[in-house]
């Protein structure tokens, strides 16, 4: 019997433990689930004879130790910041580990201690990052083993509601964690690298500088720039490719009118508001506006971001009743962002029935014996409901698929790493296919970046 130890039953871990339960009598699995909420992990069950509930606190160290020491793989679904004190120990007791977050530093200096024990520490094994890892790494090395050369990489993702539930103007729900889609492009300018020139796009300006990419079956999307696109472009091996562009998806027009928000400055994460939790939503908006004895709040929003009555983007922003006198904000010294949070949840929580969608596109420009080509590469996965999400199955399947590898021991090479290599991204992109998440390629004329 093989032990697994998942710390974390959140959202992103439905699918991930459906699927080793799966498995468990086939391949003799055992698995605790641990959380800090009992119920969480119960329910995570599904009172499967092979799974064991417990709550766990991080950070009670005589706990989690005896945890770990009973298992023979540590699955950390934790906030990024809680997964160390998991690595340490798993060092200490000689387990491997499995996580869907980036590598961090303190993570990527227990590298040479984990080769050392011969354990195997996968990270960035989710959705992105993890499969968009993956399914780069293996066109990258198809281009390179029949002797291309990649010139240009361009991959996009994002998380979107799926068609049959897409019922507002703005065609966007959150289906992940609401802060981040709040807080993002935030942090310092977006960086890539064009036709050979770095590019730099401040904050301020990301949501108006927008590539259009259209998938079949699902439309047209608008992607802009993530912070830093440059970060993998040595682990890719693309030193020579003359662009490499990371971005996000959305539907089109979600980017122009995400930026009224930018501009007025109620992204802004730095600072609290003074009697926000009796202020209403109409007074917030009013607060980034300049005095006027007699124009309203909606003539001088208008004014002062130069928008039509007639445009779309004046319909998106009255659909989220942000001038509305009598919704209270409720929330004690809260940032602008916290309280943007609050307004935009009231119209973009999934509904008991909606589905999620992910949607992922990568353009991979190559030049073969003197001929430009390009390879275009696009991935949806719609979720089954809102426990089996496109989210929890594209964050928590390779995360699940990669700990039974390692198990079984295929596999097998040590250290803190991402899943670039092939004897990693080939089996488990093989069996995220047979679970439905499949990579359409297709050959088209380069067109540039």
């Amino acid at each position: 019997m093989k032990n697994i130890l998942i710390v974390g039953a959140g959202r992103s871990a439905s699918s991930l433990i459906k699927y080793l339960l799966e498995q468990s009598n086939k391949e003799s699995y055992h698995i605790t689930i641990a959380d800090l909420s009992l119920e969480s992990a119960i329910r995570k069950t599904k009172n499967h004879p092979n799974a064991t509930a417990i709550q766990l606190d991080l950070f009670d160290i005589e706990t989690r130790r005896t945890e770990i020491q009973k298992a023979d793989i540590v699955v950390s679904m934790l906030p990024a910041s809680y997964h160390i004190e998991l690595a340490k120990d798993c060092i200490t007791y000689k387990k491997h580990m499995v996580t869907a977050s980036y590598i961090s530093p303190e993570m990527a200096a227990l590298d040479e201690a984990a080769k050392e024990n011969g354990l195997v520490f996968m990270n960035e094994c989710g959705l992105d990052p993890g499969i968009d890892h993956m399914s780069a790494m293996r066109i990258l090395d198809e281009i390179k083993e029949k002797g291309g050369k990649t010139i240009s990489f361009q991959s996009y993702c994002g998380g979107l509601v799926a068609p049959e539930s897409d019922d507002n103007i703005w065609n966007y729900k959150f289906t992940w964690n609401p802060r981040n889609v709040v807080l993002a492009g935030q942090g310092g300018a977006a960086k890539f690298i064009q036709e050979g020139q770095y590019k730099y796009i401040p904050y301020n300006k990301v949501f108006r500088r927008t590539e259009f990419m259209q998938v079949e079956g699902y439309g047209r999307f608008e992607g802009y720039a993530n912070r830093d696109s440059l970060k993998y472009r040595k682990i890719y091996g693309l030193e020579d490719a003359s662009t490499v562009f990371r971005g996000t998806i959305r539907r089109v027009g979600y980017s122009r009118a995400w930026n009224v928000f930018v501009e007025l400055g109620i992204t802004d994460d730095t600072y609290i508001i003074d009697n926000s939790e009796t202020m209403s939503y109409r007074e917030f908006i009013n607060l980034y506006l300049p005095y006027h004895p007699t124009d309203s709040v909606e003539v001088k929003l208008r004014l002062a971001l130069n928008i039509d009555m007639d445009d779309i983007l004046w319909d998106k922003l009255e659909e989220l009743d942000i001038f509305n006198p009598n919704k209270i904000i409720g929330l004690k010294n809260a940032t602008p962002a916290q309280v943007l949070e609050r307004i935009l949840t009231d119209s973009w929580t999934l509904k008991e029935h909606d589905k999620d969608m992910i949607v992922m596109y990568h353009k991979i420009g190559y030049e073969i014996n003197g001929e430009l080509k390009q390879i275009d590469s696009t991935m949806v996965c719609i979720g089954d409901d809102q426990t089996y999400t496109a989210m929890a199955k594209t964050v928590g399947l390779p995360v699940a698929i990669a700990t039974s590898k390692i198990l079984k021991g295929i596999i097998n090479t040590p250290g803190v790493q991402l899943p670039i290599d092939k004897e990693v991204y080939g089996p488990i992109l093989k069996e995220l296919e047979e679970n439905g998440i499949i990579f359409k390629e297709k050959e088209v004329p380069y067109k540039g970046a």
